[in-house]
Formats: structure tokens, sequence, C-alpha cells
């Protein structure tokens, strides 16, 4: 009985950990919120204690050879299918991995807390959200003056050099392009710019206005950060 009192625990410590680190996905309206890293994070825990304990019944006889750490391998190649369903390519931006990569650890997580390691999984879960929560307003400290901006539009003579002199208006140069004829027979193409800020940045909505004006051009994206 007080065996199964410590499983029951080990399952509610891996849930509240894995809801919490899912709390934070969702706040940013991530694919994977609450719900998903919760049943992740139990399950992994489960696997894991039926791994180091649903057998201990055979362990002994010595005609029988297992190997524990085998259903909580599989645990961990399984969660790769998962964390492919929260990553979606868009044009030439890959959006999702940090919240695939936080499915990831969330396993990892109910692993150490199923296997009893509760201050190893408590402290991978606390850097977890730490890494979610603070990591990212530090990134947009230090590029804080780089832009990314995507254009469709009709392929033309000039287009880029259009856009370029509309950009340099605003204190912006083009640091990087990706160009990506993906719909030639309607003559439009993908432009991703990864444009320099040199200087205070106007709003978002002038600068946008700015290229739309620009002839050809059928649809402005300046994506958010994920």
């Amino acid at each position: 009985m007080h065996l199964n009192s410590e499983f029951i625990l080990r399952l509610v410590l891996a849930g509240v950990l894995g809801a919490a680190i899912g709390f934070e996905r969702k706040v940013h309206y991530k694919q994977a919120g609450m719900r998903t890293h919760f049943v992740v994070a139990v399950g992994s825990a489960l696997m894991m204690i039926v791994s180091k304990y649903a057998f201990a019944d055979v362990i002994h006889n010595h005609t029988i050879v297992l190997d524990p750490s085998r259903i909580a391998a599989q645990v961990v190649s399984g969660i790769g299918f998962l964390g492919a369903g929260v990553i979606i390519f868009q044009r030439n931006a890959i959006r999702g991995l940090t919240t695939a990569a936080g499915v990831w650890a969330t396993a990892g997580i109910g692993l150490a807390v199923g296997a009893g390691l509760y201050i190893l999984g408590i402290t991978c879960a606390g850097l977890v959200l730490v890494g979610f929560v603070l990591l990212k307003p530090l990134e947009r400290r230090f590029i804080k003056n780089m832009q990314h901006i995507m254009i469709t539009a009709n392929d033309s003579p000039g287009l880029i050099g259009k856009i370029s002199s509309a950009l340099e208006r605003f204190g912006m140069s083009i640091e990087q392009i990706l160009i990506d004829r993906t719909d030639e027979e309607k003559g439009l193409v993908d432009i991703d710019l990864y444009v320099r800020i040199h200087q205070h940045m106007s709003s978002k909505e002038k600068v946008i206005q700015a290229i739309a004006e620009i002839d050809g051009v059928k649809q402005i994206v300046l994506p958010s950060e994920t």
C-alpha cells in the first residue's frame, strides 16, 4: 500500500511539473499547452514506474533476462512524433521548435520523477521554465535591432531595389534576403528579408504601408518570435 501511494505521488508530481511548463506555453499561444504537457509528463512517469517495478516478480528468475531501461528508452524515441506535430514549416521559417523541445524535456522530467528522482525532476522543470521565461527577453535585448519581413509579390524587375529604398527611408537596411519562386505560373515570388534597424524604428504599420504601396506587392507579414 505504501508503495502504491509513492507511485501515485510520482504521477501527481510529474503532472504538476508538466502542467506548469504547458501553462507557460499556452500563455504564449503555442500549439502544445497544459493538457499536452500534463499528459506527456504523467505518461512518461507511468512508463518509468512500469519499467522499473512491474517485473519485480520475475526479475529473480535466472532464465528470464530483462532490460529495465528499454521501456523508458522507447518513451524518448516515441516523443519525437508528438514533437513533430507542433513544428510548423512556413515558407523559410520553422516555428514550434521551442515548444517541441519543451515537450521532449517534459517527457524526461516525467521519467525522472517516475524513477523517484524528485529533486532532479523539479530542478529540470525549473530550468526549463527559466529558459522559456527569461531567455526570450534576453535574446530580444541583444538582437532587437533586427527584423524579419516576409513579402509575397509579383516577380518583376527592380522589385528588390524598390523594397530596399522603402526600408532605407525608415533607417533599415537588408542584411539577408531569401527568394522563393514557388508559384511561377502566377508569377508570384516569396521574399524573406532580414533587415537591420540603424535608428529608432517607426511603427510597424508605417513600414508595412510603405512596402504595400510598391506595385505588385500582395502580402506583407512581420512574424512574431516563437
